[in-house]
This record gives structure tokens, sequence and C-alpha cells, in this order.
């Protein structure tokens, strides 16, 4: 067998071959594209016997997707994406000196998939629809996340300098991403020029945003707000603010757009995932949460040999730390954000709509639990129930996913 170490970059990779006795075949630096890949199939093809095929051939990375991991997998060589953390204790054990370059790290690469290979994971790619949801589902969480930033922003830079705006454009179920209090602020980002704004124009911009309710009543309590007395700054000061927040209000404009056009594509392509009934039985996970989780998943058979495997990589399994007669019990800190946050949304959710979930939140709280350990232990029940009805390719129900409490509760 054949033990390539792979230690990539943005423009370059550095391979190292080892043969099975550890011993340096050859190097080489070779570039991140097709002609990169062409190179690195000729050095493997230079020492590969005639009667041994790609299988044989080991790659270490420490990456596990992109092109250039694609094009491992399609060439048919076995590819373990090894965590960086991990490779850097290797290092250390092969090398006492401290040095790191390129060229080490790639040893590192190749000798740590020579001999610790059945400690890591062979990477299996992901259906091609389960990616395509893992890129909008990411790309419209992280716009989200933008629009929360910049509204915290924009709340910052009107309590410095506007502060009658924040009391105005908060009143009732208005927010500052509304699309009429951005035109109403976009229209008039001054004290003064808010002071001048009419029943009629505020009206026809709570009629845009198609508000429900007394829609006089609310323009009223809106001008009124906005005309109270309140401390101000010099007209130069607030120009320069008002400045800011019409840049500011131009970007949450559209965030306000993309948003929902990158939903309708999360939609679409969650809609197409053959266990998207299964995802979407769940409690707690609708269209968007249902289709984070996922894509944090992933759907390559295999990849999760059973439920303890679904919830060590899902975050929500505890761990033990042990020593001599001290024994304590700890969150996982080290686990992937978006998918410890999809399914903390999902167990409170869970909670709000399902009566068997609600009841193991209050036993759990009885216990004298806080909130959110709560909501972790739920999450950890709810993965591993998740993980029975992808295996069994059956729905969730709730019968049968709390029996066991149930049964245990009448004992």
């Amino acid at each position: 067998m054949l033990f390539v170490g792979d230690d990539w970059a943005e423009g370059h990779h550095d391979l190292e071959v080892e043969d099975d006795q550890g011993r340096v075949l050859a190097r080489a630096r070779v570039g991140d594209g097709i002609a990169g890949m062409v190179k690195l199939h000729e050095l493997v093809a230079e020492f590969l016997g005639d009667a041994e095929g790609p299988e044989q051939v080991v790659v270490g990375i420490e990456t596990d997707r992109g092109p250039w991991v694609g094009a491992l997998i399609a060439a048919g060589y076995q590819v373990f994406g090894v965590n960086p953390k991990q490779a850097a204790r290797h290092r250390e054990v092969i090398s006492i000196s401290g040095a790191k370059d390129d060229k080490t790290d790639a040893h590192t690469l190749a000798d740590m998939v020579r001999t610790r290979r059945h400690q890591l994971r062979v990477i299996e790619p992901d259906s091609q629809v389960a990616d395509g949801v893992k890129v909008l589902t990411r790309a419209h969480q992280g716009l989200v996340q933008e629009r929360t930033r910049h509204m915290l922003r924009l709340r910052s830079a009107l309590r410095d300098y506007f502060p009658a705006a924040l009391a105005a454009y908060q009143l009732g179920t208005l927010t500052l991403t509304s699309p009429d209090v951005l035109a109403l602020l976009a229209k008039a980002p001054t004290p003064a020029a808010a002071r001048r704004l009419t029943i009629a124009q505020i009206t026809a911009a709570l009629k845009t945003a198609a508000r429900r309710g007394d829609v006089p009543a609310r323009a009223a309590a809106i001008q009124a707000a906005l005309r109270t007395e309140q401390l101000g700054l010099p007209d130069l000061v607030t120009d320069a603010y008002a400045a800011t927040v019409r840049s500011t209000i131009a970007i949450l404009q559209t965030l306000n757009t993309q948003i929902p056009a990158l939903q309708d594509g999360v939609e679409a392509y969650f809609g197409r995932h053959p266990d998207v009934e299964i995802y979407r039985s769940q409690p707690g996970l609708g269209k968007i949460l249902g289709a984070r989780a996922l894509a944090e998943f992933g759907d390559a058979p295999g990849r999760y040999h059973d439920s303890k495997a679904r919830k060590n990589y899902a975050g929500t399994a505890p761990i033990t730390r042990q020593s001599g007669k001290t024994k304590t019990v700890h969150a996982r800190f080290i686990h992937n954000n978006r998918l410890v946050n999809a399914l903390d949304l999902q167990a409170s959710a869970a909670t709000l709509h399902d009566p068997h979930v609600r009841a193991y939140y209050d036993q759990l709280r009885s216990r004298g639990l806080g909130h959110h350990a709560a909501l972790r232990q739920i999450a950890n029940r709810l993965v591993g129930i998740l993980h029975g009805c992808l295996k069994t390719r059956t729905l969730y129900n709730p019968d049968t996913a709390w029996a066991h409490r149930t049964t245990t509760t009448a004992a």
C-alpha cells in the first residue's frame, strides 16, 4: 500500500508518499487544479504495482470537502479527513523539536494514515442534494446573522443620536428590520426630518408593509413619539450619524430581499431529498430547521454506526472525566456550532408542541437542571430518535419514541 500525506494550501499542495515501512518514496509540490491532480496521479502510479489498484492508496488531508477532495475520492483512493488538532498532536509525537513547515506537515499526515488510520474515518461523500441543501442553509443562516448584526449596529447608532426613533419604531410588532420602519428611517434619518413626517406619509409606509390592525392609530402613535422632546447632538454630528444610518438601512433592505429568496431555495432543495418526510415528522423540525439538521448531519450511508456516534457528532452527548475517585460529567464544547444551534432550537420548539417532550422537560427541571441543560438533554434524546427513524425508514411516532419513559413513570 501507498500512503500519501497532502498538506493543502490555497494555491498548492505539498505531497509525501510513503510505503508500508514508512520509507519516504517521493515528495512534491503541485498546483491546486487539474494539472496538480494529474501530477499526483502520476506520482502514485510510479510506485504502484501493476496488480494494485487505486484502493491501495491511502490519502490523509486536513479537510473533508472541496473539488480536490472530490477528485481524490472519484479516483478510488481511500481518503481520510484528519482533524488539524489531531495532526498537530501527532506532529509532536514524531518531532519533539517543534519544527513546522509544509513538508513536515505532509510527512505528519502520511505517517498518521499509515500508523493510525484505524482511529480515523474515511470520508464518505453526501448526495448531491444534501450538498446543495448544506450550501443553501449555511448561506441563509449567514444572511440572517448578518441582518441581526446590522440591526444591532443601527440600534446602537439611533440610541446615540436619535433615541426617539427607538421609542417610535419599536411599538407593538414593529422592529428595526421591518420594511416600513426602514422606509421611514431612510426618508427621515434625523430628528428634525422625522418631526416633519405627516400622518399620511407614516400611514402609507405602514400600508405598504401590509400592517394589520388600526393603522391610523398606530401612525398617530409613531408621529407623537417622533415629536417628543429629546436630547440632541450638534447638526454636523447628527448628519454624520444619518449618513451611517442610510448605509446600514440600504444593507438591511437588501438582506430583507435576499433572505426570503434563499429560503425558497432551501425549501425547494430540502423537498427533493428522500429523507424530507422523516425529518419533517420530528418534533420541532420545520422546513428550515429540518434542512439545517440534514445539511449538518449529511446523508452518507454508514457514517454513523449507531445513535451514540450521531449524538457524539451532534455535541449533545456529555463527556465524562474521571481520575481516581473523582468523576465529573461535562457538556461538549468541541462541536459543530451550526448543528448545535439547530438542535437547540428544535428542542425549544418541541417543548411547546409535543406533550411527551414537555413532560420530559418538566421532569428534568424538577431534578434541578437549568433551562439550557434540560434542552441539551432533550436534543440528545431527539437525535437518538432521529437516528432510529432514519435507520428503520419510519416516521416519528410519539408513542413508540417515549414508550420507555411512560412505562418507567407508571412503574
